[in-house]
């Protein structure tokens, strides 16, 4: 897909065709980048306390499990729309999280990039709950995500077409309804005066879509998911060329 500017509030942008691409990702070809380090010895967590467990929001709108002082900081720059995301979350999650992060060598981080309009409520109801809900439902919601394209495809043209003209305050709404996520996150504990309230939230997805913006400039983010180790971007690639990736910095 190729770069997308938003540089406008986050309602704007629904203004695109809601048909667009339903598995609108990329694999961006890895850059070549390489880290090397020397083997790092696992590193305790506090006392009665798993770095699994320990999940905080950061200064850039991320969501970092693990050791905050981990010596290898993964990031993703994922979208919930992305089917090459939910493959990547099925082949990694369990993994990277029993074997990399509760290790505390290293720490991962999910940050949201808006590729579509189908991602603005998603990313908004995923992070409804509490922060520590925040990853768990999103690797839940790429599991389910083949539903959404269903939903999606089922509501047909003419359905899609009357939510493209409602008023751009009420689309939001209206995709999550019309995608069933709404239906989803209720079955997990968001409820529907709650998911209201949140997919009403401008300033949220405001800031979900200069998130996005700043990745394009900063890593040069064109697709996703895009991973970066320790400040330098690696590209889009799988879990085994990303769990090499880790090793080589010293998470063996």
């Amino acid at each position: 897909m190729t770069r997308i500017r938003f540089r406008h509030v986050a309602l704007g942008m629904l203004a695109l065709p809601l048909a667009l691409g339903l598995a609108a990702c990329d694999k961006k070809a890895e850059d070549g980048s390489s880290t090397s380090g020397q083997p790092i010895a696992k590193i305790a967590p506090p006392a009665g306390k798993a770095w699994s467990d320990m999940v905080e929001k950061t200064a850039e709108g991320g969501y970092r499990m693990g050791n905050p002082e981990a010596p290898i900081k993964l990031i993703e720059f994922g979208a919930l729309s992305c089917a090459h995301c939910a493959e990547f979350a099925k082949e990694s999650f369990e993994k990277l999280r029993d074997d990399y992060i509760a290790s505390g060598r290293v720490s991962y981080e999910l940050r949201y990039f808006m590729l579509n309009p189908y991602d603005v409520p998603a990313s908004l109801l995923a992070t409804c709950g509490s922060t520590e809900a925040v990853i768990p439902l999103s690797e839940q919601f790429w599991a389910w995500q083949p539903n959404m394209f269903q939903n999606v495809q089922a509501a047909g043209d003419a359905r899609l077409k009357a939510v493209g003209e409602m008023p751009k305050e009420q689309q939001i709404g209206a995709i999550a309804e019309l995608a069933g996520m709404t239906e989803f996150f209720s079955a997990r504990g968001i409820a529907r005066d709650q998911a209201n309230s949140c997919l009403a939230d401008t300033a949220k997805a405001k800031a979900l879509a200069d998130q996005t913006e700043k990745a394009t400039t900063q890593f040069d983010v064109t697709g996703t998911p895009t991973f970066v180790i320790n400040g330098a971007s690696v590209g889009s690639m799988s879990w085994a060329e990303l769990e090499a990736k880790l090793q080589q910095a010293g998470a063996r």
